[in-house]
C-alpha cells in the first residue's frame, strides 16, 4: 500500500450548530422527541430559533466534528461538504481550515443557505437536533476529489448524509475510489431514526461498502431489527471488519470477526451535554487504528475523547485532546 496523505478524510454535513438549554416541557410543546434528530424547513428553524433562549454557536456536522477531534489529537485530516458563499459558510469554512483541515469543496453560489443545526439540551443532558440542511443537500458526486479520497488511510461518512440522493453518489463514489487504492471506508450510523429511513440501504452498504462501522446501541439494534444489543453484535461481526459500538455509561464494545473487546467508559464528574459523544468516539478510535494500536486501545482512545466533550456544552474538545490521551494512557 502506497504511503497516504491523510490519516481520515471525513464527508459529511457542513452545518453551524446553535445550542441553547430547553426543558422537557419545551419539547414537549413542541412535538419533538428527545434525543433524536429532524430535518426542517427554513421557516420551522426560524419559527423555533424565535421561541429560544440565548444560544452558542459555532461549526458542527457529525463528520466535520469527528474530523475536528482528530485534528485535536494530532491527526492529519481532510474534510468534504457543503456551504453556501454566504456569511455562515465563511464561518464554517474558517473555522475548519484554522484547525489545520484540509477543506477546499467550492462553495454553492445560488440556492439554499449554509445550514444549521438547533441543538436543544435538556436538563438530563440529552440533545435533541432540528437541522435545516440547505446548502448541504447540493453536495454531490463532482465534489469528491479522487485523489483526496486515495491520499486518505480511511475514509469517513456520517450516516445523516444519506438523505440527499447526489449525497447518496457521493459517498458510493468515495467508497469506490477509496477501495480501489485499497483503502479503508467508515460509516457512522448517526441516529436511530435516520436507522429507520435507510434500514435496507444502510445494511446493504454495511455487508458491501464498509469496513469500520461505528453505531450506538440503539442504532445497531435497529439496523438488524433484533430484541437486544447481544443479537446485533452477532450480525453485524459477520457484516463488517470491524465495529465499533457505543452504550453511553457502559462504555463500548469493539468486535472484529472472532475478536470482542469490552471497553469501560470513562468516568465524567457531570454530564452536561451529549452532543458529538459519538462522534469525538469515532475521532479517538480511528486516529488510534491510524496510528497503529491494537482495537482495545483505540476504543480506549474513543472513550476518553467522548467523556471530554460531555462534560461542558457543544461539541467540540476544550482542551488537547492528544495531551488528555497521553496523560490518560501515558
Amino acid at each position: 500500500m502506497s504511503a497516504t496523505r491523510y490519516d481520515v478524510v471525513g464527508i459529511g454535513n457542513a452545518i453551524v450548530d446553535v445550542l441553547v438549554h430547553a426543558d422537557d416541557q419545551f419539547l414537549d410543546d413542541e412535538g419533538l422527541a428527545k434525543g433524536t434528530m429532524n430535518l426542517i424547513d427554513p421557516d420551522r428553524a426560524a419559527d423555533l430559533y424565535s421561541k429560544v433562549g440565548p444560544a452558542i454557536e459555532c461549526s458542527g456536522g457529525s463528520a466535520a466534528n469527528t474530523i475536528a477531534a482528530m485534528a485535536s489529537l494530532g491527526s492529519s485530516c481532510g474534510f468534504v461538504g457543503k456551504v453556501r458563499d454566504d456569511q455562515l459558510g465563511a464561518v464554517f469554512s474558517h473555522d475548519v481550515r484554522a484547525l489545520g483541515i484540509n477543506f477546499d469543496t467550492a462553495a454553492a453560489a445560488d440556492g439554499p443557505a449554509t445550514a444549521t443545526c438547533l441543538v436543544l439540551v435538556s436538563p438530563d443532558a440529552q440533545r435533541t437536533m432540528q437541522t435545516y440542511l440547505g446548502a448541504c443537500v447540493g453536495l454531490g458526486p463532482d465534489d469528491i476529489d479522487d485523489q483526496t479520497v486515495a491520499d486518505a488511510q480511511v475514509t469517513y461518512m456520517e450516516g445523516y448524509l444519506w438523505d440527499p440522493s447526489e449525497a447518496k453518489k457521493a459517498f458510493l463514489k468515495a467508497a469506490e475510489v477509496a477501495h480501489e487504492a485499497d483503502r479503508q471506508v467508515s460509516l457512522s450510523l448517526s441516529d436511530p431514526f435516520c436507522v429507520d429511513r435507510h434500514r435496507a440501504e444502510f445494511r446493504d452498504l454495511v455487508k458491501n461498502h464498509v469496513d469500520i462501522l461505528f453505531a450506538n446501541e440503539d442504532e445497531i439494534i435497529s439496523l438488524y431489527q433484533v430484541a437486544d444489543f447481544d443479537e446485533a453484535l452477532q450480525a453485524v461481526r459477520a457484516d463488517c471488519n470491524i465495529a465499533a459500538l457505543t452504550r453511553s455509561e457502559k462504555g463500548s464494545v469493539v468486535v472484529a470477526g472472532d475478536e470482542v473487546h469490552v471497553i469501560d467508559a470513562e468516568p465524567v464528574e457531570h454530564v452536561v451535554d451529549t452532543t458529538g459523544a459519538g462522534d469525538a468516539y469515532a475521532a479517538g478510535f480511528l486516529h488510534g487504528i491510524t496510528h497503529g494500536t491494537d482495537l482495545a486501545t483505540a476504543a480506549h482512545m474513543g472513550g476518553i475523547c467522548s467523556a471530554e466533550v460531555i462534560s461542558h456544552m457543544g461539541a467540540r474538545a476544550e482542551v488537547s485532546l492528544a495531551d488528555l490521551v497521553k496523560q490518560r494512557l501515558g
